[in-house]
């Protein structure tokens, strides 16, 4: 199976990029878990790229990974990998970020707290059989697509498509005094996306009657850190969205609200599309 699904603009093409790298529901053969499909499932955004599925027809370009993040994470750098998981050393210098060490890195120690994935070391290889069948891949076409949107265009805008779960700050161990709101909008404290389209995106949202965060509890991480310059013209803001609006997190089945979120997105999208437009007559 190939590691993504890639859909290009059906209307008028805007330089809009958006990706849903958790979105994926393949399990490879070789994963190898000692937990059982359905407490593995708790790491997907499911449905997140079905929720955003107007971007090709608002003229942008979408693209979700198949493969779980569990298995390896297309969100985290490729050197953001936990030595301890591995039964040898890595053969280049490792970078584990404060989520690694939870066991949330490049490839997944636990999928919660105290419940560890594996009940075995990861072997050098097979890690890195999965970064050049899933991580690799995916990496080039989103690269593909920023470049040449930025080429085309001489700017683009991005979004990094996710949902979190209900008890999200239980599970990053954060103690908040806050409810956690219905979407959370990352860019790394204002570094990865120029401040107008965060207002505009926020606007449209608490609109429609969500309640909206920014950078709490999540402000993206190195994929958006890597896009986003918006001296160059280069914007990159990753959305959250809280997964009991769409989906019962038991089953991972749609749930009342889906059809409605999806309507408000699509409406967002052509608010977006019209506003990177904008920003590109002369």
């Amino acid at each position: 199976m190939s590691p993504f699904t890639l859909r290009r603009p059906t209307g008028p093409a805007v330089p809009l990029v958006c990706d849903s790298p958790h979105s994926g529901t393949w399990y490879p053969d070789d994963y190898r878990p000692a937990v059982p499909l359905p407490q593995l499932r708790g790491g997907e955004d499911t449905h997140v790229d079905a929720l955003w599925g107007a971007v090709p027809a608002v003229g942008g370009t979408l693209l979700a990974a198949h493969f779980p993040r569990t298995y390896i994470d297309p969100n985290r750098s490729e050197d953001d990998l936990d030595p301890g998981l591995l039964d040898a050393p890595w053969p280049t210098p490792l970078a584990p970020g404060e989520k690694t060490r939870l066991g949330f890195g490049l490839v997944w120690r636990n999928i919660r707290a105290g419940v560890p994935i594996y009940d075995r070391k990861l072997s050098v290889a097979e890690v890195q059989a999965r970064i050049e069948r899933c991580w690799r891949p995916y990496h080039q076409a989103l690269a593909g697509c920023i470049e040449q949107a930025r080429r085309d265009s001489g700017a683009v805008w991005h979004l990094n498509l996710h949902s979190m779960p209900n008890d999200a700050y239980q599970r990053l161990q954060i103690d908040s005094p806050r409810p956690l709101a219905d979407f959370v909008l990352g860019d790394r404290d204002g570094r990865t996306c120029e401040p107008a389209f965060v207002d505009l995106v926020e606007r449209e949202l608490r609109g429609f009657g969500y309640s909206v965060a920014r950078n709490d509890p999540y402000k993206g991480v190195q994929l958006i850190e890597r896009i986003g310059q918006p001296q160059l013209r280069r914007h990159s803001l990753q959305v959250e969205i809280r997964r009991p609006l769409y989906m019962d997190e038991a089953t991972r089945e749609p749930n009342e609200g889906f059809a409605p979120l999806q309507a408000d997105l699509t409406r967002l999208l052509h608010t977006l599309a019209g506003y990177v437009r904008a920003q590109l007559a002369p």
